[in-house]
């Protein structure tokens, strides 16, 4: 699982019917901190997030897969929550 702010949205008029109503979003995946990290991810959201929202999202297949709920759908990365708040208990970032 990692953290990442959504910074934009993918239409497409065309896509595989497993993937037809889900929403894509585009997320820069960050450190704790805010500070961005590697580069962008095209995901699937299941949980309604939008621009400007800090998220949870998975990648890899099957755990992505399994967030959005349909099985066999063509899912490499998936947003499974929004984040309310990081709270930092410990020196370890």
């Amino acid at each position: 699982m990692q953290v990442g702010t959504i910074i934009g949205t993918v239409v497409s008029t065309q896509k595989h019917a497993k993937l037809h109503g889900a929403k894509l979003l585009l997320v820069q995946p960050e450190l704790p901190d805010g500070t961005p990290k590697g580069t962008v991810v095209l995901a699937i959201d299941s949980v309604g997030a939008g621009v400007g929202e800090r998220v949870l999202f998975v990648i890899e297949g099957k755990a992505a897969g399994d967030a959005l709920g349909r099985k066999g759908a063509p899912v490499d990365a998936a947003i499974i929550g929004i984040v309310d708040a990081l709270q930092k208990t410990e020196e370890v970032w």
